[in-house]
C-alpha cells in the first residue's frame, strides 16, 4: 500500500466523521532513571495521525519510553507534551492513552466483551453507551463471534485483537503498542499487521509501535526511530535514539554502522575518499577503489545493499561505474532468494532470485562478475 501524506489521510478521516481525535506528541530532553538502566536525552516529535515505529534490540529502553509516555514511569527530567499541554505530571488515566502489551494482559475472569468494556465502565459510561461502543469496535475488528469467550479459550491472534479493541474502545488520543505481534506465528502476525494498517487508516489515531523487527517497521511505520543501548559506567546501561527517519531513509541511508547492520546491511566497509581526474572513489584497505557520489572527505564508512548488486557469469556491459570480477565463496538460502557472497577482495554479498541463480548456472567456487552504480553506494 502506498503511504499517503498524513495531512491528506487526516482530511479523509475528518470527512468520514471519525470520533477519534489524533494528538500531537512532543518529548523534550526526557530522562528516565531505573535500577541499572536509564533512558537519556529523548527528543521526539510525533505528528497528529502519524504511525511511528520505535525499532531496536531488546534492552534499549523502547518499552520504558512507552511506559513513561503513558505515565507509568516518572521522568527524572524532561517534558512530555500532548497537543502542547505538559502531561509529565499527570496520572495515566488523565492522558487519553490506550496501551496494548505484547502479552495481551486480558483479565482472566472476564469474557472478551467484559474485557473490552472495562475502560468504559471505569469511566462511568452508561450501560447503553458501553454496549454500543463494544459492538462497534468488535465489528471493526471482526471479533463479534468472540465476545462471549473467556481469555483462556482464545488463540494468540484472537487475544491480541481483543486487547486492541479494549485499547481502542475508549477512543484514545494516542495508541501505544508494545511489540503487539512478536508472540504470534508468522501467518497470524502478517494478518494482524494488515489489520493494524487498516484500523489506523480508518480511525486515524496517533500510534507509537515498539518492535525489534525491521520488516514490521517498514510495513507499518510512517517514520521509524531507532534505539541503541550503550554502557553507562556506574549507571549500568542506558538507551537512546540514534536515528529518526522514514523507513526508506533508515533502510537506504543509515547514519551509523549500528543502524546499517541492524536493518540488514551486509556490505559494510571502511575506506578513504579519493578524488582524481574529476572522479570520486573510496579506496578500501584491500586496495579496491569504489566509485561513489559524495561531498564527504577523509575516512568514511560505506554501505551497498545486496539487492543493488548485479551478478553475471560473463563480463558485464553496464553503465554502472563499479564492475569487478570475483569468485563465489558462499551461498545462503533465503527461500525464494539467495544471498551470494563473492570474494573480489573484499567480499561482497548480492541478493538474487533462485531463478537467476539457475539461469546463471552459478555454483560455489565459480568465477563471476558483479556490478553496482555509484549512486547505490551510501557513505557516512
Amino acid at each position: 500500500m502506498v503511504k499517503l501524506p498524513i495531512t491528506y489521510r487526516l482530511s479523509l478521516i475528518a470527512d468520514r466523521g471519525s470520533s477519534f481525535v489524533p494528538c500531537q506528541l512532543q518529548i523534550r530532553d526526557l530522562w528516565v532513571e531505573l535500577e541499572g538502566f536509564r533512558l537519556r536525552h529523548i527528543n521526539l516529535d510525533v505528528a497528529a495521525g502519524e504511525y511511528l515505529v520505535i525499532l531496536g534490540p531488546t534492552g534499549t529502553g523502547k518499552t520504558v519510553l512507552l511506559e513513561a509516555i503513558a505515565g507509568l514511569h516518572r521522568p527524572s527530567q524532561g517534558r512530555i507534551l500532548i497537543n502542547g499541554a505538559d502531561v509529565t505530571g499527570l496520572p495515566p488515566e488523565q492522558r487519553g492513552i490506550g496501551f496494548v502489551y505484547q502479552d495481551y494482559a486480558l483479565f482472566p475472569h472476564l469474557n472478551a466483551a467484559e474485557n473490552i468494556a472495562f475502560g468504559l465502565r471505569m469511566r462511568g459510561a452508561a450501560r447503553r453507551t458501553v454496549e454500543e461502543r463494544v459492538a462497534a469496535i468488535a465489528r471493526l475488528l471482526g471479533i463479534e463471534h468472540l465476545l462471549r469467550r473467556m481469555p483462556e479459550t482464545l488463540s494468540g491472534g484472537e487475544a491480541q485483537r481483543v486487547a486492541l479493541a479494549r485499547a481502542l474502545v475508549v477512543e484514545p488520543r494516542l495508541l501505544l503498542l508494545d511489540e503487539p505481534l512478536s508472540a504470534l506465528d508468522l501467518e497470524t502476525r502478517q494478518g494482524l499487521q494488515r489489520e493494524l494498517k487498516r484500523i489506523h487508516w480508518q480511525l486515524g489515531t496517533t500510534a507509537i509501535h515498539v518492535t525489534h523487527d525491521f520488516e514490521e517497521a517498514v510495513a507499518l511505520g510512517d517514520r521509524v526511530a531507532v534505539f541503541k543501548e550503550e554502557p553507562a559506567g556506574e549507571a549500568g546501561r542506558e538507551g537512546g535514539i540514534v536515528q529518526v527517519g522514514t523507513p526508506e531513509e533508515i533502510f537506504r541511508r543509515p547514519a551509523s554502522e549500528f543502524v546499517a547492520r541492524f536493518v540488514g546491511g551486509r556490505n559494510l566497509f571502511r575506506g578513504r575518499v579519493v578524488r582524481q581526474a574529476g572522479e570520486t572513489f573510496v579506496r578500501l584497505a584491500e586496495g579496491l577503489g569504489i566509485a561513489a557520489v559524495t561531498g564527504l572527505e577523509g575516512e568514511v564508512s560505506l554501505l551497498i545493499r545486496p539487492e543493488d548488486i548485479v551478478l553475471s557469469s560473463t563480463p558485464l556491459l553496464s553503465s554502472a561505474r563499479n564492475c569487478f570480477r570475483g569468485r563465489v565463496v558462499e551461498v545462503a538460502d533465503g527461500g525464494a532468494v539467495l544471498y551470494v557472497t563473492v570474494e573480489v577482495p573484499p567480499r561482497f554479498t548480492a541478493l538474487i532470485t533462485r531463478r537467476s541463480w539457475e539461469d546463471l548456472a552459478l555454483e560455489q567456487g565459480r568465477e563471476v562478475y558483479l556490478a553496482f552504480k555509484a549512486s547505490a553506494v551510501h557513505l557516512f
